[in-house]
C-alpha cells in the first residue's frame, strides 16, 4: 500500500507542476499573440527555458561520476544558470525599453518567467530526490 501512496503522490505532483508549468506558457503566448500586442519576440525567453536546467545536470552527471565533490563544477554551473535566468528576465525589459513590444506584453512575459521558473524548480526539488523510492526505478 505504501508503493501506491507514494505512486499516486509523484503522479499528482507531475499534474500539478505541468499545471503551472502551462499556466507560465500560456502568459508567454498572450504576451505574443493577444490583438493589441501582434509581435512574437517575447516567445524568445522559451529558449532561456530550455538552456537553464543544462548546466546543472551536466555538473551533476560530471560530480557523480568522478566520485567525489567537485565544488567548483557545481559553482560554475550555477553560475550560468543564474546568467540565463537574468537573461530571459531581461530580454523582455530590454526589448519594452527600445519599444519593440509593449510594455503590458512585458509584463506578460515577466509573470510567465515566475511560473515557469517555480515549476522548474519545483520539478527538481520533487524527482531529484535521492532517497525516496521513485529513485529507485
Amino acid at each position: 500500500m505504501r508503493c501506491y501512496n507514494n505512486l499516486f503522490g509523484h503522479v499528482y505532483s507531475l499534474v500539478s507542476l505541468a499545471f503551472a508549468g502551462s499556466i507560465g506558457m500560456t502568459f508567454v503566448i498572450l504576451a505574443c499573440a493577444l490583438p493589441q500586442f501582434k509581435l512574437w519576440w517575447p516567445f524568445f525567453v522559451v529558449i532561456f527555458y530550455i538552456l537553464c536546467p543544462i548546466p546543472t545536470m551536466i555538473a551533476r552527471r560530471h560530480t557523480d561520476s568522478a566520485g567525489g565533490t567537485n565544488n567548483s563544477c557545481m559553482e560554475t554551473a550555477i553560475f550560468i544558470t543564474m546568467g540565463i535566468i537574468v537573461s530571459s528576465f531581461a530580454l523582455p525589459i530590454v526589448l519594452a525599453r527600445a519599444s519593440v513590444i509593449l510594455w503590458p506584453a512585458c509584463y506578460l512575459t515577466l509573470a510567465g518567467n515566475v511560473i515557469v521558473y517555480l515549476t522548474i524548480i519545483g520539478f527538481f526539488t520533487i524527482f531529484d530526490m535521492e532517497d525516496s523510492d521513485y529513485a529507485m526505478w
